[in-house]
């Protein structure tokens, strides 16, 4: 069970801490060791239904609020985040896995969203426009779209859930959450402080349930007028098929496979250092984390010896353990995917450098793993292997390194590692994603836009554009002839 200490975080009428006699209720299990955390109810389609009509209830009196109260909710609410920064990653690290020390990260960037956005809460301007009839006033005027829907994957529970309902809540919208079915606890766990600060009830309404069955009944609702979703291209596909015919506003994040270049005139540490940080953060379970490594060849050797060093270095094991950098896998379907992209590269001849097995048949933990001498023609250069796998590949000439990293569907995020400035302009432009990191491997900060292009997405989340997806423009023409 989770820890008695955390259950005021988790003061919610859905949640239980000893396992239902009746009712419908999903079970919690720890990350690392299989046991029971929580159970939480389970919704069907009528309950979804009801709690849309509440959402819609809510947010036709929350439009009302001035930006002014909106943002000073939005503030305290960031206020008490760091103040239970502590219990929250916890909570995090017990039901998702990743290392206190990351989940203790997330939770900040989690709330650093939160801020950003309840500062844009009093910047949603509107224009008046020069009109070429002199009894006219041309006015552009933005309002909240309404009731919003957000799902939201297990790698990040907390960060991906603030990155959406903060700017729907800046912009005067309600919105139902459906957190992951692995990782609801956290989200249960905002929504209480987000009511602790101010929030109306049903402004903020998490729902718990079958993943197909919620994402369905809200997708074919006529009164959610927007849907963002952060997870795979195929279920994005999915829910804009679903979507389609009551033509809503999407946010779509979907998946990466993301390259790293770097060139022979490269900072060799600074590069190691972020295909370290990029690669192997939450286990390599990230949208943006390094999928293919492209060295050029004149400094193959050396950077995949340091490479393989550092990855030596890092030490597996339950989260909470101090000085644990990589946390479980998330199920077995995830370890079958690392294990068979390992395979197709050894069969077509890449060889292992460090890592490749799980450490128990008992869990998901599975070795952070090295892989030189790989190609084009392996399954690892074409799907995103989410895990702990870091496949170096080899390339001649700048012309190659773009052509390489740009042969695929996706285009959510890349990465350059060059100390010729020409260059970072040159290939960071040439390079076809949403997002460019120039000698670093960290890129996601809640002043910046987020999000990809081609088959990883639409929309963009955080920065100033974050807001625009939940709002509505609206033309007035006033004549003031008598």
């Amino acid at each position: 069970m989770i820890d008695q200490k955390y259950h005021y975080l988790l003061n919610h009428a859905d949640i239980a801490f000893e396992a239902p006699t009746s009712g419908a209720y999903i079970e919690v299990k720890d990350a690392a060791n299989g046991t029971s955390l929580a159970w939480v109810k389970q919704h069907d389609r009528a309950s979804v239904e009801h709690f849309i009509l509440r959402s819609e209830q809510a947010q036709a009196a929350f439009k009302k609020f001035t930006a002014l109260q909106r943002a000073d909710i939005l503030m305290a609410w960031y206020r008490l985040m760091l103040d239970h920064q502590e219990d929250l990653a916890q909570i995090l690290t017990a039901e998702q896995g990743k290392p206190l020390a990351e989940a203790r990260g997330e939770i900040g960037s989690a709330a650093s969203f939160i801020r950003w956005f309840a500062e844009q809460a009093r910047r949603i301007d509107g224009d008046i426009l020069p009109s070429p009839q002199a009894q006219q006033r041309l006015l552009v005027i933005k309002q909240p779209i309404g009731v919003t829907a957000a799902i939201t994957p297990w790698n990040f529970p907390a960060a991906m859930i603030t990155r959406k309902i903060a700017p729907a809540i800046a912009a005067g919208c309600s919105m139902l959450i459906k957190p992951a079915e692995q990782t609801p606890l956290s989200a249960y766990a905002l929504q209480v402080l987000a009511i602790q600060a101010g929030l109306p009830s049903d402004v903020m309404i998490t729902l718990s349930g079958d993943s197909v069955a919620v994402g369905k009944t809200l997708c074919e609702s006529d009164i959610v007028r927007k849907l963002t979703f952060t997870g795979s291209t195929e279920v994005g596909r999915i829910l804009a098929e679903q979507c389609a015919p009551t033509i809503k506003k999407l946010s779509l994040e979907l998946g990466g496979n993301a390259p790293v270049i770097v060139f022979d005139d490269a900072n060799i540490e600074q590069a190691v250092k972020g295909i370290l940080a990029s690669k192997f953060r939450n286990s390599g379970q990230t949208c943006v984390c390094a999928n293919r490594v492209y060295i050029q060849e004149g400094i193959y050797d050396a950077v995949a010896q340091r490479v393989i060093e550092e990855v030596n270095k890092l030490k597996v094991g339950d989260g909470r353990i101090e000085g644990t950098t990589q946390g479980p896998l998330v199920d077995e379907a995830a370890v079958a995917k690392v294990e068979s992209h390992i395979q197709d590269a050894l069969a077509k001849g890449a060889t292992l450098a460090t890592g490749g097995k799980r450490l128990s048949e008992s869990n998901t933990f599975f070795e952070p793993t090295v892989l030189t001498g790989v190609t084009q023609e392996m399954r690892v250069a074409r799907e995103e292997t989410f895990g702990p796998l870091a496949p170096l590949f080899s390339f001649k000439t700048e012309q190659d390194a773009v052509q390489m990293a740009n042969d695929t569907e996706f285009g959510l995020a890349a990465y350059l590692f060059t100390q010729n400035a020409s260059r970072q302009w040159r290939v960071g432009e040439a390079l076809e994603y949403g997002m460019v990191g120039v000698n670093t491997g960290m890129i996601s900060i809640e002043v910046a836009p987020f999000g990809g292009i081609k088959q990883s997405g639409l929309g963009r989340e955080g920065s100033k554009y974050g807001i625009d997806d939940y709002l509505e423009m609206k033309y007035l023409c006033v004549d003031l002839s008598e």
